[in-house]
């Protein structure tokens, strides 16, 4: 008789974010978001 066996063990955690990083990501949110724009406006243009 074999037995087999597996364990997975998940650990989460909340990630904390400075208000430097926050205000990074939102530029880069931010700029995505204008080429992604720019991008569509000029596939329309073709």
């Amino acid at each position: 008789m074999t037995l087999n066996i597996l364990f997975f063990s998940i650990t989460i955690k909340k990630n904390k974010i400075d208000l430097q990083e926050a205000s990074h990501q939102e530029m880069v949110e931010k700029l995505y978001e204008q080429h992604k724009d720019r991008q569509i406006s000029m596939y329309h243009l073709m």
